[in-house]
């Protein structure tokens, strides 16, 4: 299954408008629009699912640049998201600015 970034997405595009247009050169399995998590709306980009490869760099060639909703769209094949920390493990901690302030008091 291929993931497709896609990219400069007006505010006002749908899933359904999405779906239509990769629809044009396959099967799309799913659709993810990506929306703020306190207002709810559209961040301006969304994730394309087309199992079939060949479909899905065909929707690539063809869409990039293309034109939705007013807008020429950026499409690209997703990368995979980095694991950013493994869970359970904390963050590194800021110096503290007394330590920093001794450490240069005695140099």
């Amino acid at each position: 299954m291929t993931s497709i970034f896609v990219g400069n997405l007006s505010y006002e595009a749908t899933d359904s408008d999405l779906r239509s247009a990769f629809e044009n050169y396959g099967y799309v399995s799913a659709v993810q629009m990506m929306t703020d998590r306190t207002t709810g709306k559209s961040r301006g980009f969304a994730f394309v699912r087309m199992p079939n490869m060949e479909d899905a760099e065909e929707a690539i060639a063809r869409m990039n640049g293309a034109s939705l909703c007013g807008r020429a769209i950026s499409v690209n094949e997703a990368n995979e998201r980095e694991n950013r920390r493994e869970p359970g493990m904390s963050l590194p901690k800021a110096p503290n600015i007394f330590d920093l302030l001794e450490a240069d008091a005695a140099v």
